[in-house]
């Protein structure tokens, strides 16, 4: 368990995992409670202020309906006390929440007598000041129960010693914008190993793409000035208690370029320790979609 008692306020879209994060969350020895009206969340904190427990995770959701509404003022109410806290967010995009509903048999708590898609439209609408204000969004459409717990395990686990962690995640434009990207940058300036016919069966993962793609015009300055940008952003992402960045990094594909780059933005980010060290990973979510 942490060594020092941290709040960790636990919401998002419903059916994109928060049951998933809470049981990980236990696993990795926080104290979780679950669907709190969002009203009682300052009585709650402070009650586990008074016991020896080191960090707590608090579920609050829009099945708790009018208590729900609550959640900015309680929010506001920690941020007085100086409680370290974060907010995570779940996300994910309609199509895999709708599907997820109609695999279960599940309605949308929102949904009433329309269909899903209108529950989640609603749902979207009613979060979308506190997605804009999470300290971590994690997008949880392409994971699956496993993967998404080791995301969590990544950021959550305990010994924490870094100051801020970078998922550096690569991705084709073809199958959309991840979701929780904070930053997203566009490779697809660079020449295009695809067409290449020696290339185009590897990925950026092998060293000749990697070679080639690094090796193009203006691809050195465009990785200088980005890690030139985000040294001088680490410091304020510091100040506000923002410990998690995902970088997306996007081509055409997510195979070639995209991968290549991202993998040598995590390798000269993670080499970062003023003013404080950066523990940056390489993900790549739609290398081998094609």
């Amino acid at each position: 368990m942490k060594s020092n008692r941290e709040v960790l306020i636990l919401t998002g879209m419903s059916g994109a995992g928060r049951s998933t994060v809470a049981h990980a969350l236990e696993d990795l020895g926080w104290y979780v409670v679950d669907n709190v009206p969002a009203a009682l969340l300052p009585a709650l904190v402070e009650q586990a202020n008074s016991s020896d427990i080191a960090a707590m995770a608090v579920v609050v959701d829009v099945r708790s309906g009018k208590f729900f509404d609550d959640l900015t003022k309680s929010l506001s109410d920690l941020a007085s006390s100086s409680t370290t806290h974060r907010l995570l967010f779940l996300d994910a995009t309609d199509q895999a929440l709708v599907q997820r509903f109609e695999s279960t048999r599940r309605p949308h708590p929102l949904q009433g007598t329309d269909r899903i898609v209108d529950g989640i439209e609603r749902e979207r609408v009613r979060l979308e000041e506190l997605r804009s204000s999470a300290d971590v969004v994690i997008d949880t459409s392409n994971l699956n129960v496993h993967q998404l717990e080791k995301r969590v395990g990544e950021i959550f686990a305990e010994g924490d010693n870094f100051g801020v962690r970078v998922n550096v995640l690569s991705f084709g434009y073809k199958y959309g914008i991840p979701v929780d990207a904070d930053l997203v940058l566009d490779c697809r300036f660079i020449p295009n190993p695809h067409w290449i016919p020696e290339l185009r069966p590897l990925t950026g993962t092998s060293e000749k793409v990697s070679k080639k793609v690094l090796s193009s015009e203006g691809v050195e300055e465009f990785l200088a000035t980005y890690i030139g940008l985000i040294s001088q952003m680490v410091p304020g992402y510091i100040r506000e208690g923002k410990k998690f960045l995902t970088l997306a990094v996007g081509c055409t594909g997510g195979k070639h370029r995209s991968v290549a780059v991202a993998q040598e933005l995590a390798r000269r980010l993670s080499a970062i320790t003023v003013p404080v060290p950066v523990d940056a990973k390489a993900v790549h979510r739609d290398m081998g979609r094609e």
